[in-house]
């Protein structure tokens, strides 16, 4: 008898890729009907995300690279280098951010909820930025995240 806690992933050509804010996200598993979704997230040299919060939890799992997390926790700002292998974790309405502040692309799994999932989906481009993200394109992106729940603080 199959176990049903198998999960197909897809294969990287078959990955629902998205681009927001410079960065490539693949979706690697989405179980419908529930918050579970995992994306592989390439962030590019010199590239960050801006600060933000949402009521759901995240995690990330480092797999190429360096990545620079910063969080606000109960004891006040921290940032961590993670490298490959390291799993950070974003506890629920944690203000938080990430940059690449190497000279190669890093590399990290994301688990997001549904929220997250539908804002990367819907608002996330389909081909590659040709050019940094111009104000007007990072106002447009807070609005959105707004709609789904994601409060970004500063871009």
């Amino acid at each position: 008898m199959m176990s049903n806690s198998f999960v197909k992933t897809y294969a990287s050509e078959e990955a629902k890729r998205f681009f927001v804010l410079g960065d490539r996200i693949e979706r690697q598993v989405r179980i419908r009907g529930t918050w579970l979704n995992i994306f592989d997230v390439t962030v590019p040299p010199g590239s960050r995300t801006p600060r933000h919060a949402h009521a759901s939890p995240e995690v990330f799992r480092i797999l190429q690279g360096r990545l620079t997390i910063w969080r606000l926790t109960d004891n006040g700002p921290e940032e961590i280098e993670a490298g490959a292998g390291d799993i950070v974790s974003i506890p629920p309405f944690m203000v938080h951010g990430y940059a690449n502040r190497g000279s190669v692309p890093a590399v990290f799994s994301s688990v997001v909820d549904r929220d997250m999932a539908e804002f990367i989906e819907a608002e996330g481009a389909t081909e590659p930025p040709k050019a940094s993200p111009s104000a007007e394109t990072i106002a447009r992106m807070t609005a959105a995240a707004n709609a789904y729940g994601i409060t970004i603080l500063a871009a």
